[in-house]
């Protein structure tokens, strides 16, 4: 994980690495989440998974008391009592580009792990992907940066884009919402996993048709598009980066002798969404918080030396990859 997602390469006030565990503790299978929430943790039991690898931090903030009477002291509780560790890679992942593991021990011919916006342009086949915004300081260089900006197969309209994304990305109750002229014509799409109102004027200027993120605000929207920005894409904050959990999976199943087991339990807080004017008709994800989803359309993982890997959805809200 180092290898690919260096530590060096987060955000100044991130907080990424070892979060619990024992780096000399044996690992034989790894459970990938998007949050280490309560049920993740029980998940993480109930499979086996010695590891859990998380894309949030756990602690983001500085804390004085780990005390089981707040929610993440329960949960460190748990997982040391489990004998489950716990890793974070989370901005390190944002602006990291496709890389196979090099160095000291690395053997040739393993499967390239992608960065997270890497994973999310993935599920709608773009093409030629540079970063939205370049990466400075310790990640700059080699394609790395925040969010990516790529090619459509073909031009599509936007309302159309917008079911695409839909059926691409995991169910959440949130779905996916679309602000510009549905009829708009969109080719260069600009995608960023996570929330990315930050990067509205990179989008405007990479010259974007449309740009696909999470956690739009309603006045930094309606100021982009009244300023003839690209059309926006707003889908739930953990259906945009679930993706990137399979290339990793992969990656690691392909490198090392772990199992590698991605959780499809829903961790976005969002359970009911009733749209506006449809008196009576309320709509549930089929994923909602605390519950599973099958994936469609997951990364497989590539050959590795010795063995071929797999990844399947096992029907109990996971996917497995073994090598």
């Amino acid at each position: 994980m180092r290898q690919w997602y260096p530590e060096q390469w987060a955000q100044p006030w991130d907080r990424v690495g070892l979060v619990v565990g024992d780096p000399a503790d044996p690992v034989r299978r790894v459970l990938y989440c998007v949050d280490c929430v309560p049920a993740i943790v029980e998940q993480a039991i109930e499979v086996g998974a010695e590891l859990i690898v998380a894309h949030h931090p756990l602690l983001l903030r500085g804390v004085s008391s780990v005390a089981t009477t707040s929610y993440k002291g329960r949960v460190v509780h748990r997982l040391i009592r489990a004998g489950v560790a716990l890793y974070v890679a989370h901005t390190n992942a944002d602006v990291a580009a496709p890389a196979i593991a090099t160095g000291p021990g690395a053997a040739p011919g393993h499967t390239a792990v992608p960065g997270v916006s890497d994973a999310l342009a993935a599920t709608l086949s773009l093409a030629d992907l540079r970063p939205l915004v370049p990466a400075d300081g310790a990640a700059a260089g080699e394609g790395r940066g925040f969010g990516r900006i790529g090619t459509l197969p073909a031009p599509v309209p936007l309302a159309e884009l917008t079911r695409q994304v839909a059926a691409a990305l995991p169910a959440t109750a949130w779905g996916v919402r679309a602000a510009g002229d549905p009829a708009r014509m969109v080719r260069t799409v600009a995608v960023c996993g996570g929330a990315g109102d930050t990067f509205l004027d990179a989008a405007t200027a990479a010259g974007a048709d449309a740009y696909l993120t999470a956690d739009l605000r309603h006045h930094p929207a309606s100021e982009h598009l009244a300023d003839g920005g690209p059309a926006l894409l707003d889908a739930a904050h953990w259906a945009t980066e679930w993706p990137w959990l399979s290339g990793v999976a992969a990656g690691l199943t392909d490198r090392l002798a772990v199992e590698g087991i991605v959780s499809s339990v829903v961790t976005d807080p969002w359970t009911v969404h009733a749209p506006s004017g449809a008196a009576g008709t309320v709509h549930t994800a089929s994923g909602a918080a605390g519950s599973k989803h099958t994936a469609s359309g997951t990364t497989g993982a590539g050959s590795a030396a010795g063995g071929t890997s797999s990844a399947a959805a096992d029907g109990n809200g996971s996917e497995e990859f073994r090598s």
